[in-house]
């Protein structure tokens, strides 16, 4: 691909040649006409191109042998000549939201952005019409074309790889044209209003269904902490009644109120006894 790219440019630059006896006749009319009114044609010469800028000059139709010409200064020859000017920076445009229907059956609305520039001004100039339009149209049918393949899950996961296969594909395609894709980015991916409530709700259920499944871990553990420590306190039957007293202690410095709690018989039996 690429040698045959660059036979068509060479080829496109060195056209100038087969202008025919004619054309060197007008051609060199041209030029004395330029030698018989200096120096006011001097002016209709010079052009002048920016730094970012390339001219493509057609004599008679044909692309001047050399390519582009510039950045800075250069001579045509008026009235056989006649030139283009192309902007080699680089060029960044949205693609508008594409209604897109996945592998799984789903429709979403899609858009992004491409930053591409020209890398070849007289494949741009000669090989088409509106390079910018048609990189436009192209990146609008690549992005329709990648996400058909690619199902839900994968388009909400996987934005870089898409933005990757969409930037080669574009890249290829617009090779012959001089172009060079740089960059594309998925911006924003829209589901259906339907779609995102039945999102929402399975996430929903899902985080409920978990915070069961912790519930119910925690209530084991406890009971086993709790049988543990019945296992503890039934070696020390005292340690039962030192268990009541924290209690209490606990809940009179919380709240300062009567309580009534049970008194054990043991303890009363003791009593009488002394």
């Amino acid at each position: 691909m690429i040698s045959r790219r660059r036979e068509r440019q060479v080829t496109l630059e060195n056209t100038d040649s087969d202008i025919g006896f004619c054309g060197w006749l007008l051609v060199g009319l041209s030029l004395l006409l330029v030698l018989l009114t200096l120096p006011l044609s001097i002016w209709m010469c010079i052009k002048i191109v920016k730094e970012y800028e390339r001219a493509i000059i057609f004599r008679l139709g044909r692309i001047l042998r050399g390519g582009a010409k510039g950045p800075g200064l250069f001579f045509i020859v008026p009235c056989t000549d006649s030139f283009i000017n192309v902007d080699m920076r680089t060029i960044t445009f949205d693609i508008p939201p594409q209604e897109v229907l996945t592998k799984d059956s789903v429709t979403v609305s899609v858009d992004g952005v491409v930053y591409y520039r020209v890398q070849n001004a007289t494949l741009a100039v000669a090989n088409i019409t509106n390079a910018d339009a048609a990189t436009r149209l192209l990146a609008q049918t690549t992005l329709r074309n990648v996400l058909g393949t690619k199902n839900l899950a994968e388009i909400l996961s996987d934005r870089e790889e898409i933005a990757h296969s969409m930037q080669s594909s574009l890249d290829d395609a617009t090779d012959d044209w001089g172009i060079k894709v740089e960059r594309v980015e998925i911006k924003d991916v829209k589901l259906p209003l339907q779609l995102q409530r039945a999102m929402a709700a399975e996430a929903e259920a899902s985080r409920e269904a978990r915070a069961k499944v912790i519930a119910a871990e925690g209530e084991m553990n406890a009971s086993r902490a709790l049988k543990e420590a019945s296992l503890v306190i039934a070696e020390s039957p005292s340690a039962l009644q030192l268990r009541y007293l924290q209690t209490l202690n606990t809940i009179a410095a919380e709240k300062n109120s009567t309580i009534i709690f049970p008194l054990p018989l043991e303890m009363m039996q003791g009593l009488i006894k002394h």
